[in-house]
């Protein structure tokens, strides 16, 4: 019996490179299908390409500009932007220098061949996301719902801490009652 599955690991054999929870057949580690946004590291790697090709980065901009095409439902962290940029340094389609302190990523002719010659096979890693559609921008709502219940915290007597308390224990209840439910429109 392999080691890992004495454990009682439901995938033996296939751990993450650093020793943690089991990787799943299907995907790298952390994978989610749907939900916040996360992307497979191939779309990271599209991603950065495309960018890349309008004009050079550093991997903060990368970042943002991430976030910004896909109307804030896909940011990747920097633990995806930067290997992704090392990977493509290591192949040779980026070349990353010094500018201002910080690394300026430019594509190399090489990147630009390697985006030319797959401009017809492959696909725009931003066409699923939809900056113009409705509930789009969660996190920047997220965001703002934070800065209010922080005032609240902050300024708001006993009885509206309290009453802030219950809206946001109500606004929990609704959304996963949302999940659970399906789609509706609201008020109905």
């Amino acid at each position: 019996m392999h080691p890992n599955h004495e454990r009682g690991d439901r995938h033996p054999g296939h751990r993450h490179h650093r020793g943690g929870r089991p990787i799943p057949p299907d995907g790298a580690p952390g994978r989610r299908h749907g939900g916040r946004g996360r992307a497979s590291r191939g779309d990271v790697r599209a991603a950065v390409l495309q960018l890349l090709a309008e004009e050079p980065m550093h991997g903060y901009q990368l970042m943002q500009a991430v976030s910004e095409r896909s109307g804030g439902r896909w940011t990747p962290s920097p633990g995806a932007i930067y290997p992704t940029i090392n990977q493509l340094e290591d192949e040779g389609l980026v070349v990353v220098t010094a500018d201002s302190g910080r690394k300026l990523v430019t594509l190399t002719d090489a990147g630009r061949e390697y985006i030319e010659a797959r401009r017809e096979s492959s696909s725009d890693p931003f066409a699923g996301y939809d900056p113009s559609a409705p509930g789009a921008d969660l996190r920047g709502l997220l965001e703002q719902l934070h800065g209010a219940v922080r005032q609240v915290a902050r300024t708001g007597d006993d009885a509206q801490l309290t009453a802030a308390a219950a809206i946001l224990a109500e606004a929990r209840r609704a959304l996963y009652l949302l999940l659970a439910e399906g789609p509706q429109t609201p008020g109905t």
